[in-house]
């Protein structure tokens, strides 16, 4: 293994292991230093991945125990065995973290197990995690921060990982709790909250806002809100945490009206918390190098991913933006070109959001809000899931998409969808959009029948009020 290299990534995560494969694919000696011991960062580990293993499984549950009698499918002795779920999903896990190793052996990239330090433009010092370990000095020609984010505290609420849990704590609790409280009714909140939900637990999501899903489309916000609490979630909003109290019977919460009044408590067995997360920049070193750093912590870097210290750059959730796995790919794969000699480039337009409760929520571009307030001209086409072929003979009819065009270009501009396979439906609208694309293009292209995607094409349609069914 070298100590010399064109290119450090200190950061094994989504955008890390993918900007180190496509800078060796460029040719550049590349290496990765990682402090986790296991390669994929938080989303394979214990974000993204794991938590769509759980949501399968338990929505296989739920589906068993709810909807199988319908289909005149009959069930009893239906049970949960938890360790065999859990088992299932970090088998998952363990599967596509030795297949980043496997890669990274394919394309002669070094991983290195330990904390990454930046000593200057043109050194990593890694710490070795092994006891007695002497530091390691990494030269480089040029250096990518990929560190991620960790979950954002909550004042007054200790997290133990035991009763009271971030989401990483909520991949792996040892039995299926009676009471929830999850704090924060973002995309964490409401998924982490579907799984237990679904597996016998009373889920209460409680949130500072008055909506669920901020940023998201308002229309979807209310549908998903009401589906949700259809299916038993329970939601308290506009609501402050003030504080929790962990004891051998669960934890007891403080809280209180966020626009004033008379506080209140709730008790539960477990409480996660779901308040967001923020960048990794402790330990570093950055601020030793003069690498400049916004306000909330994030690296700020330029249009080709460049700190203003030359030769160090920085990717992922680090710099902000869209905390998504798939975002910081982009950006690993674009800085790595560039690093090359090439050129690239990140369309933030459209980039999709995916959240994977049942039914799916999916959203690309702008928002209706967004629009209304940029004063921005605008024309929407909707088709409902309960008009959809498909999803009928699927029972499983819930939600609807929402294309928005231009006015007068009729290029699209955002689409939002709730309904299924929402995650998978709006890669069709992110593919049109970067192309510059209309809804009457969508609309112009035949989609097969019965099929979800149908639905697009109806909604397209309806953009300029020729929506067939319905």
């Amino acid at each position: 293994m070298s100590d010399t290299y064109d290119v450090v990534v200190v950061g094994g995560g989504p955008g890390g292991y993918v900007a180190a494969i496509r800078a060796a694919q460029l040719g550049l000696k590349a290496a990765v230093v990682e402090k986790r011991g296991k390669l994929g960062g938080t989303c394979l580990n214990v974000g993204c991945i794991p938590s769509k293993a759980l949501l399968q499984s338990s929505h296989h549950y739920e589906m068993a125990k709810q909807e199988f009698a319908h289909h005149g499918i009959k069930v009893s002795g239906l049970a949960v065995d938890l360790p065999v779920m859990l088992g299932r999903k970090d088998k998952v896990v363990d599967e596509l973290t030795k297949g980043i190793e496997f890669l990274f052996k394919k394309n002669k990239v070094d991983y290195i197990v330990g904390a990454g330090s930046v000593k200057s433009a043109g050194e990593v010092t890694v710490t070795p995690s092994a006891k007695g370990a002497k530091p390691q000095t990494l030269k480089t020609k040029n250096i990518i921060i990929a560190t991620g984010s960790d979950v954002t505290p909550l004042k007054g609420v200790t997290i133990d990982e035991k009763k009271i849990v971030s989401s990483t704590g909520a991949l792996s609790l040892p039995k299926v709790p009676k009471t929830m409280v999850v704090i924060g009714a973002g995309v964490i909140g409401l998924e982490l909250g579907s799984v237990w939900r679904r597996l016998g637990a009373d889920v209460t999501v409680v949130e500072f806002l008055d909506i669920v899903l901020p940023g998201m489309d308002g229309e979807v916000q209310k549908q998903v809100a009401r589906i949700l609490k259809k299916q038993g979630m329970n939601f308290k909003m506009a609501t402050k945490v003030t504080g929790a109290k962990s004891a051998a019977n669960g934890v007891t919460l403080t809280m209180e009206p966020r626009d004033g009044g008379k506080a209140e408590t709730m008790k539960a067995d477990v409480v996660l918390v779901a308040i967001g997360r923020r960048p990794i920049t402790d330990g570093l070193g950055l601020d030793k190098i003069g690498v400049d750093i916004d306000e909330r912590g994030f690296v700020k870097v330029d249009a080709d991913y460049q700190t203003n210290v030359a030769g160090i750059y920085a990717i992922g959730d680090v710099i902000g933006g869209a905390m998504l796995a798939h975002k910081a790919e982009e950006e690993g794969v674009v800085c790595a070109e560039i690093m090359a000699g090439q050129t690239g480039h990140v369309d933030y337009g459209a980039i999709p959001g995916i959240v994977y409760t049942h039914p799916e929520i999916a959203s690309v571009g702008k928002t209706e809000e967004q629009l209304k307030k940029s004063g921005v001209a605008y024309k929407i086409g909707k088709f409902p899931f309960t008009a959809n072929a498909r999803a009928k003979c699927n029972d499983d009819a819930d939600g609807f998409v929402k294309i928005i065009a231009d006015a007068s270009t009729d290029r699209i501009l955002g689409c939002h969808i709730v309904g299924p396979q929402a995650g998978d439906l709006i890669q069709e609208v992110v593919n049109v959009m970067e192309f510059g694309g209309s809804a009457e293009d969508v609309a112009r292209i035949c989609h097969g029948h019965p099929g979800l995607p149908e639905a697009v094409k109806e909604a397209a349609m309806g953009v300029a009020g020729r929506s067939i069914h319905i």
